[in-house]
């Protein structure tokens, strides 16, 4: 973790990584998120709010640091929607999925600005900021995310699936959907022959994910979308099998 962090603060030049800090820019790739100062950040775009515990959990993984920040911004992140950083905006999304009193539909709803963010960063942190949400009612989260799929916008299109990948990157893994994935055809199905390559890999790697518990579904489910979803697709779906 140190030398990936070393590694990234070299590819990211002192102007970029100030202005990043600042919350001025925003981030381009993967290693200019992880080298951020978030405290710093914190202090630009919400002064009056005590950055300290983000110091306190500097050396943690990043998806903890944005949590944590999520939960400090919690009494002005409708302010913060429209930042011009990225991952201020991330924060939103954090403090959406740790505000009280609310249930799925309506974190879904608040969410939704931020699931169709231009920002791909903003997009991911949104449906990890949801996920422990979507662990603890699989189910329902299905059910309110199957009328995503007919969404113009592919971003909201692949945050149905992504958002309830059996398995996940960076995230807690859904245990009922890992011993039967059979429910995520509620939003697999509708995105089979989703024309948009953003789409067609969350897809893929959805089904991925269940291969390595379920193997044979995976290819019964391949098998029977021959002819009516994207080839592409199917190829990336069945690349474990």
């Amino acid at each position: 973790m140190t030398r990936k962090g070393a590694s990234s603060r070299a590819q990211v030049g002192p102007d970029l990584l100030a202005a990043l800090n600042a919350g001025t820019e925003q981030t381009r790739t993967l290693s200019e998120m992880l080298v951020m100062d978030l405290a710093a950040l914190l202090e630009n775009a919400v002064p009056d709010v005590d950055a300290s515990p983000l110091r306190a959990v500097a050396d943690q993984g990043i998806t903890k640091r944005m949590e944590v920040a999520g939960r400090l911004v919690l009494p002005c992140w409708r302010d913060l929607q429209d930042h011009a950083s990225d991952t201020v905006r991330g924060w939103a999304a954090y403090a959406i999925a740790a505000e009280p009193g609310l249930d799925l539909a309506q974190r879904l709803d608040l969410l939704r600005p931020l699931a169709d963010d231009a920002h791909f960063g903003v997009r991911e942190w949104a449906w990890l900021a949801l996920r422990p949400h979507v662990v603890a009612d699989p189910l329902g989260a299905l059910a309110l995310l199957a009328p995503w799929t007919a969404e113009a916008s592919a971003n909201l299109r692949r945050f149905a699936s992504e958002t309830t990948r059996p398995r996940g990157v960076w995230c807690a893994h859904i245990r009922a959907l890992r011993d039967d994935p059979a429910p995520g055809l509620a939003v697999l199905e509708p995105l089979r022959g989703d024309p948009h390559r953003y789409v067609q890999d969350s897809v893929a790697n959805w089904l991925n994910d269940a291969a390595k518990d379920h193997p044979d579904w995976v290819r019964e489910v391949v098998e029977g979308w021959q002819g009516t979803a994207n080839p592409y697709l199917l190829k990336r779906a069945a690349r474990s099998l």
